[in-house]
């Protein structure tokens, strides 16, 4: 049974930071692409930022492009952190993971639609 359970989550002022951390259960973790993605109220997904299985590639959405670094490591994390928090960051943060044959390319990295497993989400609330 595969699990991602995100954590790291709160209420910070506009200009704070949050680290979020993903632990994946899955047998072998090197061989998973892992994303971010989130949702608002009332808006669609997307993705916020994702690393391809070997760390070398990755993916940044434009609304958060200078403020977020996404990183992996070896075992079974995955981690976010957001500099900089906006109130439009207010969002539940979903970690995914998709398995990879092989290392794949930054610019496939953000299609959720091909991430097989999904956490429950992290509330990120940001207040001006």
């Amino acid at each position: 049974q595969v699990q991602l359970v995100e954590s790291g989550g709160g209420s910070v002022q506009a200009g704070g930071s949050l680290r979020l951390s993903c632990t994946a259960s899955l047998r072998t973790f090197s061989v998973y692409d892992m994303g971010w993605f989130r949702q608002a109220p009332g808006k669609e997904r997307e993705a916020v930022a994702a690393i391809s299985r070997s760390g070398h590639n990755t993916y940044t959405a434009d609304s958060v492009k200078g403020r977020i670094g996404i990183s992996r490591d070896y075992a079974n994390t995955l981690y976010l952190e957001i500099n900089s928090l906006k109130p439009e960051d207010t969002a539940v943060y979903y970690c995914a993971a998709r398995f990879a044959a092989r290392d794949s390319p930054a610019y496939t990295l953000n299609d959720g639609a091909s991430y097989n497993y999904w956490g429950q989400g992290t509330q990120v609330t940001v207040s001006s």
